[in-house]
């Protein structure tokens, strides 16, 4: 079986951690430059929509709420305080997203039962709250959990049966633009077809979905048949954040080696994300020594790197990734995988104004990095992937970040330890 978990308002739960007082409140996450809405709490779900610019909220609304700068310093450790407390309860994990990630269940023979076990430990060495959705397959897994997080009866806790009266009635009433990995534009595709729910999609023909569409279609299919199909790798259509990674052909230690590894993933990242025409607010970078040497030493850190302003421009990505590694980055360890993820991405056509003239992103200039970048994706297209490819980075200065309401980043910074009265 697998398992999905997934943090609660992620980012206004850790917010909460070191500030209780915020428990039960209307929170909003602020974007780059204090721009847009870009996380909410389930309190200001009702009071303010999802990427809503700060300045556009009523003066009302605005003495009901609390609405924070994006502290990706304290969400990216947080994130890893969660999954490495999952890794002692978890023969396998896979993280997705920043607050997401996939686990594999094998040799319990309750596998609910572990899962509220493991719930209330995370909660309770973490702070954070979670959901989790069981199911056979990845795909199964996310529907699973959207039914733990939606539905108080099941305490945070769901496991989707297999081949079953209840799950075909499941099926039947999940929206088709709901399920992982399909999107709005392909729904309204299928919907013109009659494909309206996961129930239907799971019935179409796999000959035909994959002449129409793609292969990964035809594989999200066969996940809600209960098969398992889809790597995370493989979902094309947009996403919250854009991961790559790989495992390395033999231990390195090298800093050179390292840097050349991530410098591959963020490349690779950045042309995904022009792909799905979205842009990132942040990037993590994350090394892996290898678990099941227990001759060697063991060290697995990541951390979140904030970009001064939204952008697909693979330099400003490259550069904000090396920076990452060389404050992750530690001599005597071997590691076995290196990554990168692009976290909070937007459709690059929707994002907000005060984002659009930030700092060194002038219209002028950021159609010329536009154009910059298609020729080179042009390129690659034509003559051949990494025909023309980024070799380094210049240094710069740290980039500065309009955060004028920002918390303290309580488990990363010396001087801003959380105090004990």
């Amino acid at each position: 079986m697998i398992g999905l978990i997934d943090c609660n308002n992620f980012y206004a739960s850790c917010e909460r951690v070191f500030n209780p007082k915020l428990e039960g409140k209307p929170i909003g996450i602020l974007s780059n430059n204090d721009g847009c809405v870009i996380a909410r709490s389930n309190e200001l779900k009702p009071l303010v929509p999802m990427g809503m610019p700060a300045y556009q909220i009523e003066a009302n609304i605005r003495k009901q709420i609390t609405l924070l700068s994006s502290n990706y310093e304290l969400y990216g450790d947080m994130s890893q305080r969660v999954f490495d407390t999952v890794s002692h309860y978890t023969a396998d994990i896979e993280p997705y997203s920043i607050d997401e990630a996939f686990i594999k269940l094998v040799g319990f023979n309750d596998v609910t039962t572990h899962c509220q076990h493991l719930r209330a430990i995370v909660k309770r060495d973490t702070g954070i709250p979670v959901s989790i959705g069981i199911a056979s397959t990845h795909t199964l897994a996310k529907l699973a959990n959207h039914i733990a997080k939606k539905q108080p009866i099941y305490q945070g806790v769901y496991c989707l049966p297999n081949d079953s009266a209840l799950l075909d009635q499941i099926l039947k009433s999940f929206p088709v633009d709901e399920i992982w990995g399909v999107g709005r534009r392909i729904a309204k595709r299928l919907q013109t077809l009659g494909i309206h729910t996961a129930w239907d999609l799971r019935q179409a023909n796999l000959k035909q979905i994959r002449q129409q569409f793609s292969v990964v279609l035809e594989r999200t299919i066969l996940e809600l048949q209960g098969i398992n199909a889809i790597e995370l790798d493989d979902i094309a259509t947009p996403k919250k954040n854009i991961m790559t990674s790989r495992s390395f052909g033999q231990l390195t230690g090298e800093l050179f080696d390292l840097q050349e590894a991530i410098r591959i993933h963020a490349s690779r990242g950045a042309e995904k994300l022009r792909q799905q025409k979205s842009i990132a607010n942040a990037v993590l970078v994350f090394l892996k020594t290898n678990q099941f040497r227990q001759d060697l030493i063991q060290y697995n850190p990541s951390i979140v790197v904030p970009l001064l302003s939204p952008t697909d421009d693979t330099r400003v990505i490259i550069h904000a990734a090396q920076q990452g590694l060389t404050a992750i980055y530690k001599k005597g360890f071997l590691f076995m995988k290196s990554g990168v993820m692009l976290l909070d991405l937007k459709a690059k056509d929707s994002f907000c104004q005060s984002d659009l003239f930030a700092l060194n992103n002038l219209p002028v200039l950021q159609q010329k990095n536009d154009n910059l970048m298609k020729t080179i994706d042009t390129i690659n297209q034509k003559m051949g992937k990494n025909t023309i490819q980024l070799g380094g980075s210049r240094k710069t200065a740290p980039w500065q970040i309009k955060r004028e309401r920002l918390s303290q980043r309580y488990t990363t910074r010396w001087d801003e330890l959380p105090l004990v009265k």
